[in-house]
């Protein structure tokens, strides 16, 4: 069976494992974000030099990934990624073939490949935490599209506000972090003294809490009604934090009701899942770009 060492390069740590063909992960472990490419590059050798029976080498990353030339643009919270050509480097120190994808590509195609797109063609995939990102998948491959920010969702515009004369975009209106400058707006507190979790957990006991938790929804849904009618996918796939709560699905259902009954003329309801893959998706998709690049 073919094996493949994944890297999943995250904002502290890289978490890395390698990964068979049929998605299944074998040694995991991590290490932490070196001070500098050199020494992500010997820290990736170093693994490989302990795992050197893999077809290939699949990493996942942040930032705006171009998978075909090996360079990654945009920003992150790791400057220095942004700029050399990681694949080719990494080709030449390895010996082996080299592939990177964007983390919120990754965590789409793992779903894709073996979790809860499995059986779709054309889907979306959000990423809901402290931002929203997402991806867009098209016959099963990622859709980078012309400047390679096709799934960046959260730069959406949700809302004009008249009075500040501001424009409010996804991630500013529909992240927890949102939320919890809200509520903390509301209680006159610093927001870093509100947990997210806990608001979520204790809506329903805390009306303050319960108005935001329910903005949060009702912006979810509208951005999924948005996606749905802008591309047409046959799935949205919902990921980050919030798809570990067990009420999301029927919250935000919720709110589409609401937005359904409204528009009479909208016939095509979302068919939104959660995602199947935790904390090893980037991998798992990391691995499957790679075998769709080299099948």
């Amino acid at each position: 069976m073919k094996k493949y060492l994944a890297f999943d390069v995250g904002g502290t740590a890289v978490k890395y494992a390698v990964v068979d063909e049929d998605g299944q992960i074998e040694n995991r472990q991590k290490f932490a974000i070196p001070e500098n490419i050199e020494g992500m590059y010997q820290e990736i050798v170093k693994v490989y030099e302990q795992n050197k029976d893999v077809e290939g080498i699949a990493l996942s990353m942040p930032g705006a990934v171009d998978s075909d030339d090996g360079i990654i643009y945009g920003s992150s919270a790791i400057d220095y990624i942004h700029g050399p050509n990681i694949k080719k480097d990494l080709e030449k120190m390895t010996g082996k073939s080299v592939e990177l994808e964007n983390d919120a590509n990754c965590a789409a195609l793992a779903e894709v490949w073996k979790g809860a797109a499995k059986n779709e063609q054309d889907c979306c995939f959000i990423v809901s935490g402290t931002g929203i990102g997402g991806a867009v998948i098209k016959d099963r491959h990622v859709h980078h599209g012309n400047a390679m920010h096709g799934g960046e969702f959260g730069y959406m515009i949700m809302r004009y506000s008249p009075h500040e004369q501001k424009y409010y975009t996804w991630s500013d209106d529909g992240s927890t972090v949102a939320v919890t400058k809200r509520i903390a707006k509301e209680l006159g507190v610093d927001y870093h003294t509100i947990d997210g979790k806990e608001v979520f957990d204790h809506a329903d006991q805390n009306p303050v809490y319960q108005k935001y938790v329910d903005k949060f929804y009702q912006t979810l849904a509208m951005g999924i009604y948005n996606l749905q009618y802008a591309y047409d996918p046959s799935m949205i796939i919902i990921g980050g934090a919030i798809s570990a709560r067990k009420e999301l699905l029927d919250k935000v259902n919720e709110q589409l009701d609401a937005i359904f009954v409204q528009l009479t003329h909208a016939k095509v309801r979302p068919n939104i899942k959660v995602c199947e893959f935790g904390n090893d998706a980037n991998m798992i998709g990391a691995v499957y770009h790679f075998m769709q690049i080299h099948s």
